[in-house]
């Protein structure tokens, strides 16, 4: 999946998850613009790294810790792009899974057409 594919399928789970997930909020559309910029940047850049560094535990809980990374990332992006709001980790964690079933479905979607 293309990287403009990709940020546009989050920036529309971004705006569909305040609907399903109590604590997340997304005050307007450009606001789930900046913060799937954001989080499409994390999942290029950053999160390749800390795969590698968290690998031994990962292997340990059979691949559930990503889940936990990934909240914690959603739950960061959510401190730094103002009008994209995280009320607790419980809120990130179903936002970020939201994202991550949505994005993994998109793919699927996406290689099936190719």
């Amino acid at each position: 999946m293309s990287i403009i594919v990709k940020w546009i399928v989050i920036v529309l789970a971004l705006l569909a998850i305040p609907y399903f997930v109590g604590g997340v909020t997304v005050t307007s559309f450009g606001v789930a613009v900046v913060a799937g910029a954001v989080l499409v940047f994390i999942d290029l850049i950053i999160k390749p790294i800390v795969k590698i560094l968290t690998l031994p535990i990962n292997i340990i809980t059979l691949g559930l810790f990503s889940l936990v990374v990934n909240a914690i990332f959603f739950y960061f992006v959510g401190d730094i792009v103002s009008g994209f709001e995280v009320a607790s980790f419980q809120a990130a964690f179903w936002g970020a899974l939201i994202v991550s079933v949505v994005s993994w479905f998109a793919g699927k979607i996406s290689h099936h057409n190719d």
